[in-house]
């Protein structure tokens, strides 16, 4: 009998971290729609990802697209992995090269959760997530010593991602990771005007969240703390922008097709 070849790992890591990226398009994509919504008054609601999710379900054959998503999702968990571990775009092991698979390790971590929230949705046990987790969090950690200390610089380190999203948006470096040589000229600058304006969205989101971490903090209180649905809630309440929301939510659609977009032109070293 011929033996059947042996795929390489990385024959199926790449298409997994593409299948990912696209499902971290759709999960963006709908809080930014459904915040949009709720910026006119169109019968949206500020949600997170986890109230994204929730929101896949409802529609029609909605636990087979949700687990899809979630399929996607755990593809861009194992993509984040490899990053981390195996270090193919060879961040190295000085400071800043274990800073950024550190990152990458933490990032899989979120979108781990996330994963099991979708699985757990689609087999009707409810979301995983308790929508006070944060604050549960943040108020054991503030019971710690020096817990203020801990969150307060966690707080301002979230300003410092959201400050580095916005370096991103203004220098779109971003498109040094992805192959755009197959589109026009016309075609390239929009996908870095969707990216810059994705980006720059998801810098505001967080700051803000970033602040009111800051915030519990400062009043050692973790009732403050606020996550993305509520960071979005937040500038939903400012009396004199009233276009923020409507700005910011369209900016992370905007993110979403940017996601699409990585999934679709990203290059991607799995070896």
């Amino acid at each position: 009998m011929k033996k059947q070849p042996v795929q390489h790992p990385s024959q199926w890591v790449e298409p997994l971290a593409r299948f990912g990226y696209a499902a971290k398009g759709v999960v963006y994509g709908i809080v930014g729609l459904l915040a949009a919504q709720a910026a006119v008054s169109a019968g949206g609601k500020t949600t997170d990802t986890q109230g994204a999710l929730s929101a896949i379900v409802t529609q029609p054959f909605g636990k087979v697209l949700l687990s899809v998503v979630a399929l996607g999702l755990l593809g861009y968990v194992l993509w984040r992995f490899v990053q981390a571990i195996k270090d193919p775009e060879n961040k190295g092991t000085d400071a800043k090269g274990l800073a950024q698979r550190l990152g990458y390790a933490g990032n899989g971590l979120i979108y781990a959760s996330l994963a099991l929230s979708a699985v757990k949705i689609v087999f009707g046990l409810g979301n995983s997530t308790n929508s006070n987790s944060t604050q549960d969090a943040t108020a054991s950690l503030l019971s710690q010593p020096f817990g203020q200390w801990l969150v307060g610089t966690i707080g301002a380190l979230i300003i410092g991602l959201g400050f580095y999203q916005f370096y991103q948006a203004f220098t779109a470096k971003f498109r040094k990771e992805l192959d755009l040589n197959q589109l026009s000229d016309p075609e390239k600058k929009w996908v870095t005007g969707i990216g810059r304006f994705g980006l720059a969205a998801r810098g505001i989101v967080f700051c803000v969240i970033g602040f009111f971490l800051i915030q519990a903090a400062r009043q050692s209180d973790a009732s403050k703390v606020r996550g993305l649905g509520e960071a979005l809630q937040a500038l939903e309440q400012q009396p004199y922008i009233p276009w923020l929301l409507g700005t910011v939510a369209v900016g992370l659609v905007a993110y979403g097709i940017y996601m699409v977009i990585q999934a679709r032109y990203r290059r991607l070293v799995t070896n």
